[in-house]
């Protein structure tokens, strides 16, 4: 199995870590998995390296970094773009309710102009001679999160990355999700994943184990901080992590998630209302 090319685009941040990697797989039938943000010269390139082949367009999730440049270079290449769906396209019923009730508008980095032209279903492979793929729904940062099977490889988007942890960002990040998909990953077990930001990870499961620890951890620290007095998600965010003040919201959402799931597993109380500013305490 020939190695995929990779082209970063220009778009590093604390978020995005070096830039989104757009992968190019196939010879005379070149996919194209995450084409990035809608960037000129980052667009030409992956034409340029596609040779006038390209028959796929992949998009693992609707965020911008990964979907703006979609359309463009589906106008470019003429080819079809496949997602699992839009930016909302599913949502948990939770996280339906509290984007309806304006917990949060719209989320982290949604592309809400996102249309794909092909909606994978779960499981389902597309197949050419010069490649095959499996889609995975793999909800838990974005509810409509695809993994792509690759052979024992697995172009894993945003749910697994080597530098950082993800960003679960309510209402569309969903922690009880994640840890489903963590799960389903892992039982997979892959030889290696390639994550949109970030260098491939060549032991897989140790990560993955290493991901799901550390939220465990995080879940353990909230637990202890609410015993000692109840708090908003901000509250906790200020008291728990050491982050640059830019990243501070972020931060207050990946709480927010915790606190989220820590509700409905009965483990955590809030009054009135579910909202961003909601006093949580330990049931």
């Amino acid at each position: 199995m020939k190695e995929p090319l990779r082209i970063i685009a220009p778009n590093p941040s604390p978020l995005t870590g070096p830039g989104t990697t757009t992968f190019l797989i196939g010879e005379d039938h070149v996919a194209v998995i995450d084409p990035g943000p809608d960037d000129d010269a980052h667009l030409q390139a992956i034409v340029a390296q596609g040779r006038g082949r390209i028959s796929h367009i992949f998009v693992t999730h609707a965020h911008l970094d990964h979907s703006q440049g979609a359309a463009r270079l589906s106008r470019m290449t003429g080819a079809p773009v496949l997602a699992f769906g839009t930016a909302t396209h599913g949502r948990s019923v939770i996280n339906t309710r509290l984007a309806a009730s304006g917990l949060i508008h719209g989320g982290e980095g949604l592309d809400m102009d996102f249309t794909p032209d092909i909606c994978l279903q779960d499981d389902q492979q597309i197949t050419t001679p010069d490649w095959s793929l499996r889609a995975l729904h793999t909800p838990g940062h974005a509810a409509g999160h695809l993994c792509l099977a690759w052979g024992d490889t697995i172009f894993c988007g945003d749910l697994v990355m080597g530098w950082s942890s993800t960003l679960i960002s309510p209402p569309d990040g969903d922690l009880i999700d994640y840890f489903r998909s963590l799960d389903r990953l892992k039982h997979l077990s892959p030889t290696r994943l390639l994550p949109t930001h970030g260098v491939p990870i060549n032991a897989p499961l140790a990560r993955i184990d290493e991901l799901a620890r550390h939220r465990r951890d995080r879940t353990a620290q909230i637990i202890t901080a609410l015993r000692q007095a109840p708090d908003t998600a901000t509250g906790l965010a200020r008291r728990l992590y050491d982050v640059p003040e830019p990243l501070y919201p972020a931060a207050q959402r990946n709480i927010l998630s915790h606190l989220i799931a820590l509700s409905q597993l009965g483990a955590v109380d809030f009054q009135g209302n579910l909202t961003a500013d909601s006093f949580f305490s330990i049931s």
